[in-house]
């Protein structure tokens, strides 16, 4: 498993591969970091304010989008823990709020001792009613619909973990020479972006 690392740590490795560029006038890029809102711990018992069991329905619902097929689902990508963590560390309180509520829906619903087949029918629901409310928002002011958040959460998770990016795109670590044009046979996997 891979070491998290806090972003002091971040900074500092930045810092090296720079030659230092980051610490010219003291350690002022450090201080500022630690200033800013304080990232989420993830431990055994959850994330941030999420419990374990919160992660655990995170990656069930992030699974019903995306199970396992040739590919790892998103749950053994651990989307759900990532999507805590992104709530938390990058969410409104208004839009925490209005995903925490829509997690205690799910809870409401019994998501996580339904069959996968119910709980595919409850997600089908729920991406039927966002739409319907996406397309009758009006302006910024109002927040999205919790499930909509969801989704784009399990898919970004999805997708940018190593699990996503290896195994269900195709990856190229040290990419080559720019090819504008090359052959596509249908059916092959996308390729996976670079940070």
């Amino acid at each position: 498993m891979a070491s998290v690392i806090d972003r002091r740590e971040a900074i500092r490795r930045v810092t090296a591969l720079l030659g230092g560029i980051a610490f010219v006038g003291g350690t002022g890029l450090l201080e500022a970091s630690e200033r800013l809102q304080p990232r989420a711990a993830v431990t055994r018992r959850g994330v941030g304010r999420f419990t374990a069991q919160d992660v655990a329905l995170l990656d069930e619902v992030a699974d019903t989008i995306l199970p396992e097929t040739k590919t790892p689902g998103a749950k053994a990508a651990q989307t759900g823990a990532f999507m805590a963590l992104m709530v938390t560390d990058t969410y409104t309180d208004r839009n925490q709020e209005v995903f925490r509520d829509g997690m205690q829906k799910l809870n409401a619903a019994s998501f996580m001792t339904s069959t996968p087949a119910q709980r595919l029918a409850s997600l089908e629901q729920l991406d039927r009613e966002q739409k319907a409310y996406m397309d009758a928002r009006r302006g910024n002011d109002t927040p999205p619909h919790f499930f909509r958040m969801m989704k784009e959460l399990a898919l970004l998770g999805y997708f940018t973990s190593e699990i996503g990016c290896t195994q269900a795109q195709r990856y190229v670590e040290a990419p080559g020479a720019f090819e504008p044009c090359v052959p596509y046979t249908p059916g092959e996997r996308a390729w996976a972006g670079h940070a």
